[in-house]
């Protein structure tokens, strides 16, 4: 019984750049990973990923730039104000300007530079750097 598919793929995305793979298949999908993803792709982490149904909950296939040097999803998901970004920042971002945190607003799934331009405060769900 898997208890955080979110987790899980991230662990899965880390030891494939880890290893130098340039694609991987991660199962199951969500609309949460599908969004975390799409934050991946348009941030240059992956290259793209591709969704195959298999009336399972869906397998998708993920290509890898070698961009990513750790990702991991933030547990327990702290409930964060725009004030107290920076804070987490600090906590999970290796230094100022390089990475981002991933965070569940009323607004979707986003950013935190995204997040501080729109003065949205959320769940934290990920940090890639």
């Amino acid at each position: 019984m898997m208890h955080d598919p979110l987790a899980n793929t991230l662990s899965a995305i880390k030891n494939a750049e880890n290893r130098g793979k340039s694609e991987l298949q991660v199962t199951p999908s969500s609309k949460v990973i599908k969004a975390i993803l799409d934050i991946l792709k348009k941030e240059k982490y992956i290259e793209n990923y591709k969704y195959v149904e298999n009336n399972r909950g869906g397998i998708l296939q993920i290509k890898l730039t070698g961009h990513i040097n750790n990702v991991g999803a933030i547990k327990p998901r702290y409930p964060v104000r725009v004030e107290e970004l920076e804070k987490f920042e600090n906590r999970y971002l290796p230094s100022r300007n390089f990475g981002r945190l991933i965070l569940s607003t009323s607004k979707g799934i986003m950013n935190h530079i995204e997040a501080r331009e729109k003065n949205l405060g959320g769940v934290l769900l990920a940090y890639v750097y």
